[in-house]
């Protein structure tokens, strides 16, 4: 028999035994063996106890058998109380096995019961245990639909580390593994839409923030923004901008971000006006969101892609910076376009600024000088080249003004301007050219409006207008009576005046460049150098060389060198007024208008002599000598006589020239009518020259030395001018007197009377004088004219052969 069969029997006993003991209530004995399922193996057992009752009730009997017959008559009467019991017996086994049989239904029924209740108190827990992780699913799932990221990548982040290591033994939580790995996916791409959207954004109103940082720089430095000049104004707009009220101009450098970018929800909000002491008023619209970059710095940090993120960052601000740095193209006709220019470059580093102080991580200083050197090298080719198509000076002069708002806007950011600075420099040279072209004009009206006449004033008023414009000073001029003349024309004080007008538009730029006075001071007298040297000399030079300026206006022209010079000292010191600069520091760069006109002068006194000559040449093409002439007229030929009354009045108007000028001009008449005469007499064009002819010319030549001889330039030394004749003196003497013998006995001899009458020119007059003797029909008949010419060809044979012994 096996242990089960002898536990099931021992544990049989028992219950007999129990039953044996109680005699009124067995309950719970009974429900004990239904609630083993073994009734039938108990009933057996039952049975076997009451057999072996029998048998020691039989055995009893049959020791007790009188007590048995007693018994069984007892038991007989018993028989139908037994029967009734039995009956009875039967009706309640019948009842219990009934009810057992329920009972074992009901017990069955109970056991499952309790079974399902197991169950379902286990997934009762497990799906306790679960509903954590679906509702942050399904939060997830609403913060995914809702478009709320970072929250969603928290609730992502609860269910990866906290949630899902609960049920890891479900297998449903891998499926939602691989979603969770999906949905991580598209919170990194949508933060990137985000980002992209915010990129799009913000390149779009940089412009604006730039403008705004801009305007507040110049509020701090009460620059005048919209004027044309550097005037100190202040017209600034209140209008502001978040990234301006942020950090501008490092007034406020509290950084509020930092403190809430990796903390809850990151519900952005702009800093409030009493954080920052703003002045101006907000509105929304003012204000820059850039929560979608914190937001995706701190998604791409948890998901682990924090590099790609700012790689990626850079990346599209470097190409936005790019297209930032590329100019309008018709940015060089009007100050929009730069400011256009200006304003979208100053708001990309605005923001990265911003940025920066931000999200240091995101955005650093190397990263920032980095693409700031590149920029800036671009922007100051841009302006460079732009600004060099600039013909206008007002134009000119807002592109610096704007440069340096620029620059001074960069600098407050840690921004290296250096090269800034160098390209305002460029500017300015290329400004000064643009003024001198504009001044080229401004000259050359000066000098088309004049008369060339000296300003002559009939009241005081005209007289101090005259000497408020041009400082001069004569006390002869102060105590003549009205009317007054002046020495110089009316464009001496224009000239002048246009002079201090260049000099006060070239200090237009150079101020609030942030230089020293004296550095200020060289600058313009540099420039003042150019204008004096370049343009006014070049105006100049080309006005005096004017086919038709007449020999007075040339006169004139040389008289107004002569005071513009004189106010060489007079700019000097309008200069150093305008700079305050020391007068002892300023010999490094003197202005060269002595010089320049000076050099002018000298242009002009050659265009004087060469003007005089002209119009001598007018008189003289008037000269028609009869060359045939058989007796002179007895005085001098009326073309030179009017010649010399010209020279005589025209010297009259060299009195307020220098003295030189007027002795070279009548020195060098005087040798251009000796010149003229001389190339008459050996012109190829005069075949034949009569001796009547020659007394002519010689009574000529003694009208000139008649008017050489009557001074009519003061100051010669004696016979200074009559030596201009001196060479057609000793021909016409040498032809005339026929004095050969000395002329070849003291040929080559320094006290020759006919020292500088050379073979060549006497071959050339005898040989005319002997063709003219050869028309002479009756020449031949006279003894003494046939001696003459033989002496005339013996004449020309001695020059001939001097001429060849010299060669």
């Amino acid at each position: 028999m096996d242990e089960s069969s002898k536990e099931g029997k021992g544990r049989h006993d028992l219950l007999l035994q129990e039953i044996e003991a109680i005699d009124d209530y067995w309950g719970p004995t009974f429900r004990a063996i239904f609630d083993t399922d073994e009734c039938d193996a108990f009933a057996d057992k039952l049975d076997s106890r009451i057999r072996s009752h029998d048998r020691d009730i039989e055995k009893l009997c049959s020791a007790h058998h009188q007590g048995f017959i007693e018994s069984i008559r007892d038991l007989l009467e018993l028989k139908g109380l037994a029967n009734r019991i039995h009956g009875e017996v039967q009706a309640i086994d019948s009842d219990i096995c009934h009810s057992v049989t329920q009972l074992k239904l009901k017990g069955q029924e109970l056991a499952d019961a309790r079974r399902i209740e197991r169950n379902m108190k286990t997934t009762i827990e497990m799906l306790q245990s679960c509903l954590p992780v679906l509702r942050a699913y399904i939060k997830l799932q609403q913060q995914m639909k809702e478009k709320r990221y970072y929250p969603a990548l928290k609730t992502l982040e609860q269910l990866e580390h906290i949630h899902l290591p609960n049920i890891s033994h479900y297998r449903f939580s891998e499926h939602m593994k691989k979603s969770l790995a999906k949905v991580r996916e598209s919170i990194k791409e949508a933060s990137m839409v985000d980002l992209k959207d915010f990129l799009e954004s913000i390149r779009k109103y940089s412009p604006k923030i730039g403008e705004v940082a801009m305007r507040h720089t110049a509020e701090q430095l009460n620059i005048d923004i919209s004027a044309n000049s550097s005037a100190i104004k202040r017209l600034i707009s209140p209008t502001v901008s978040g990234i301006a009220i942020y950090r501008l101009v490092s007034k406020t450098k509290k950084k509020f971000l930092t403190d809430i970018v990796y903390a809850g929800e990151f519900d952005y909000e702009a800093p409030s006006e009493s954080e920052y002491s703003v002045e101006e008023d907000l509105s929304a619209q003012d204000l820059v969101d850039f929560s979608p970059v914190y937001r995706c710095l701190h998604i791409h940090t948890v998901l682990d892609a924090k590099e790609t993120y700012e790689n990626y960052y850079r990346k599209q601000r470097k190409k936005q910076a790019r297209l930032a740095l590329q100019p309008p193209t018709n940015m060089h006709e009007t100050i929009e376009g730069y400011r256009q220019y200006f304003h979208g470059i100053v708001g990309f580093f605005v923001v990265e600024d911003h940025v920066m102080n931000t999200a240091s991580t995101l955005v650093n200083r190397s990263y920032l000088d980095d693409v700031w050197n590149i920029a800036v090298s671009k922007i100051a080719s841009s302006v460079r080249t732009h600004s060099s198509y600039c013909t206008d000076p007002a134009l000119m002069l807002k592109i610096k003004n704007l440069v340096m708002l620029f620059s001074s806007t960069l600098k407050t950011y840690g921004y290296s301007v250096s090269q800034l600075v160098e390209l305002l420099q460029e500017i300015r040279d290329h400004y000064n050219e643009v003024l001198m072209q504009r001044w080229v004009h401004v000259f050359r009206d000066i000098f088309d409006e004049d008369n060339y006449h000296p300003i002559q004033v009939t009241t005081p008023a005209e007289y101090q207008r005259v000497i408020e414009s041009f400082p001069y000073r004569d006390s002869n001029l102060e105590a003549a009576p009205f009317p007054k003349r002046f020495p110089f024309s009316s464009l001496v004080p224009k000239v002048y005046r246009q002079i201090r007008n260049y000099i006060q538009a070239c200090l237009q730029f150079s101020q609030d460049l942030n230089l020293a006075d004296q550095e200020i001071d060289d600058t313009l007298r540099r420039y003042t150098n150019l204008l004096l040297t370049r343009t006014l000399s070049g105006c100049l030079s080309t006005l005096i060389r004017k086919p038709s300026l007449s020999l007075l206006q040339l006169i004139q022209i040389s008289i107004n060198t002569n005071y513009l010079e004189e106010s060489n000292a007079w700019l000097e010191e309008f200069i150093a007024q305008l700079t305050g600069a020391s007068r002892e520091l300023s010999h490094i760069a003197r202005l060269q208008g002595r010089a320049v006109f000076r050099d002018v002068r000298d242009d002009a006194e050659q265009q004087i002599y060469e003007a005089l000559k002209r119009k001598m040449d007018e008189f003289m093409e008037l000269a028609n000598y009869d060359w045939q002439l058989n007796e002179p007229s007895g005085q001098a030929s009326s073309f030179l006589m009017d010649l010399i009354a010209f020279l005589q009045s025209t010297f009259q108007a060299f009195t307020n020239l220098k003295e030189h000028v007027a002795q070279n001009a009548c020195l060098t008449a005087c040798r251009h009518i000796a010149e003229i005469l001389m190339d008459l007499l050996l012109s190829d064009d005069v075949k034949s020259i009569s001796m009547g002819a020659l007394q002519q010319v010689n009574l000529d030549v003694i009208q000139c030395e008649q008017f050489a001889a009557s001074e009519p330039v003061p100051g010669f030394e004696d016979g200074t001018l009559l030596s201009s004749f001196l060479d057609l003196r000793q021909l016409l003497d040498l032809l005339l007197s026929w004095d050969w013998s000395a002329y070849f006995h003291d040929y080559g001899q320094d006290t020759s009377k006919y020292l500088r009458v050379s073979p060549q020119r006497a071959i050339t007059v005898l040989e005319k004088l002997r063709e003219a003797d050869k028309r002479t029909v009756f020449s031949v008949l006279k003894k003494s004219e046939r001696d003459k010419k033989k002496l005339m060809e013996t004449v020309l044979r001695q020059l001939r052969q001097l001429l060849q012994s010299s060669a």
